[in-house]
């Protein structure tokens, strides 16, 4: 579980992601009178690494922090914290449904059983946290509905609630000086559902409202900073396939056909996949 610290600019530094405990990017962001930590890791383990690396290359120590959304990655280390917490309204809420939660395997298996979680975070918990589950939910101090601007002292972070199929509460955090939009993971796809899927209409909402932003750097929690090529590329295939589903009322073959013609080639197997969640969201 090799993570490693980098700085992205003199201003933010980041900790790389890791797949098979589902660790999030940890970003900080520092101003001449504020450092923003952007989420709180995953456990309370994955926050203090992240606070010693921001320690041992000279950062100043955090003095706030943003969730991102309400998933147990971006939240169980909060506790290690000490900063003041902001959230969207939203977040807190769904927060607070996780307050009276127990973490041995038992308690979790049953919440599979029943719907309310899925084997994939179940799995990824239970990796994370091998032994020790001493979980507290830490809930949110500043809470924000739409839109909410912090200014550190020469850096501006403009945290907006933008929703999606992945957190209807997902914020992300717009870095202005440095053109940077930290996504989290509000492009992803809705993972508490019987089927993972997309929604066209909310995709499409999504998406315009993210090229609202005048960035040159997007940062996905699960994989990297990206460039805007490469965001615009994630961001044409997802149109293409809200687009191609509704025109097919969520016809599989058809769509895959018409996507072919589109990108002039044979579909590669991330994007039949990308497909097939645009398929589950029109049957769901």
């Amino acid at each position: 579980m090799t993570q490693q610290f980098i700085h992205l600019s003199d201003s933010i530094a980041y900790l790389t992601p890791v797949s098979e405990t589902d660790r999030p990017i940890l970003m900080a962001v520092r101003g001449d009178r504020h450092t923003l930590l952007i989420d709180g890791g995953n456990s309370e383990a994955h926050a203090e690494l992240f606070l010693q690396h921001l320690k041992e290359a000279g950062f100043p120590e955090p003095t706030l922090t943003v969730v991102t959304h309400w998933h147990w990655d971006h939240i169980f280390g909060l506790a290690a914290l000490s900063t003041p917490i902001i959230s969207s309204r939203d977040t807190k809420k769904a927060m607070e449904e996780l307050v009276d939660f127990t973490w041995d395997d038992q308690a979790i298996d049953e919440r599979v059983a029943s719907g309310v979680e899925i084997e994939f975070c179940a799995k990824a918990i239970k990796e994370e946290f091998q032994k020790e589950r001493d979980i507290r939910i830490v809930l949110p101090d500043v809470l924000f509905a739409d839109e909410l601007t912090l200014d550190l002292g020469g850096m501006t972070c403009v945290l907006k609630q933008v929703g999606g199929d992945h957190a209807e509460d997902s914020v992300v955090v717009y870095v202005k000086e440095e053109k940077l939009l930290f996504l989290a993971d509000c492009t992803a796809q809705k993972m508490y559902a019987p089927k993972w899927y997309y929604d066209a209409v909310n995709t499409v909402k999504l998406l315009d409202t993210l090229d609202q932003f005048d960035a040159e750097t997007y940062v996905y929690s699960h994989w990297k900073p990206a460039t805007k090529e490469e965001f615009q590329k994630e961001a044409t295939l997802l149109r293409t396939l809200a687009e191609l589903v509704t025109k097919y009322e969520g016809n599989r073959e058809e769509m895959v056909r018409a996507l072919e013609v589109r990108l002039e080639r044979s579909p590669e197997e991330e994007e039949l996949e990308v497909l097939d969640y645009f398929v589950n969201g029109w049957h769901k």
